[in-house]
């Protein structure tokens, strides 16, 4: 079941496809919203795959809506202005529905977000892993990652940056720091701070409580001080 919203300013038009979206078996209507602005803060607190999204509303335009929320829900725009269909498929959108359209034009454009959600969960799956690698999405690519490979992981805002003795180069992965650390085994890689986690493995010099990789420094957080300075017992001679 896809979760999906409705977004527009006018009546007809959002009880129009918040109708398409109850009519449609593999759509559950989460919420639908004349604000674009009520519909952010719904998506702070719940969980959505898909919003049908018009462009032309008060407050803040379709546009800009999309752009604040990449990387999150699918979008398809269903708008009135055809001019706006470029720089809707720049933000990456499913679909364009131009109004006036029909229920067979909706399912169509559902049918394709439906494909692509599905896709990507089967792509996550595959992040599942086991003793010795896990595969990683990076950059429409899919990625064997190897854990010997591993030096440390860095957490940004919304992606990961996942450093190897093998690359120059860390691969970039959208993806959350904690959902990596839950993937990896426990007894080989530790949590060190809130942006970083360490092949355990890998550690061969500590400076006042930071962790020297080359000529990267890598700080203990206060939280990880106590789990860390286990570690470093247990290994001590």
């Amino acid at each position: 079941m896809i979760h999906a919203i409705a977004i527009d300013d006018e009546p007809l038009a959002l009880s129009l496809i918040s109708g398409y979206i109850r009519q449609t078996p593999f759509l559950n209507l989460a919420g639908e919203f004349d604000n674009p602005i009520t519909a952010i803060e719904f998506l702070e607190n719940h969980s959505v795959d898909l919003v049908f999204l018009d462009i032309q509303m008060p407050d803040l335009i379709g546009t800009d809506f999309a752009r604040y929320i990449q990387n999150g829900p699918k979008i398809i725009f269903a708008t009135a202005f055809e001019k706006f269909a470029l720089e809707g498929f720049k933000l990456q959108a499913v679909d364009y529905l131009l109004k006036p359209f029909g229920y067979d034009e909706f399912l169509i454009s559902a049918n394709k977000a439906k494909k692509l959600i599905e896709l990507e969960h089967r792509e996550e799956t595959t992040l599942e892993s086991n003793d010795n690698f896990l595969f990683l999405k990076s950059e429409y690519k899919i990625r064997r990652i190897n854990f010997d490979d591993i030096i440390y992981i860095e957490g940004m805002k919304d992606y990961v940056k996942v450093y190897l003795r093998t690359d120059p180069k860390p691969v970039l992965s959208i993806n959350s720091l904690k959902t990596l650390e839950a993937k990896l085994p426990a007894k080989k890689f530790m949590r060190v701070h809130r942006s970083f986690i360490v092949n355990l493995n890998r550690v061969e010099t500590i400076e006042r409580f930071h962790i020297v990789f080359g000529k990267t420094l890598i700080p203990v957080g206060e939280a990880y001080k106590e789990q860390f300075q286990k570690f470093l017992d247990e290994n001590f001679i």
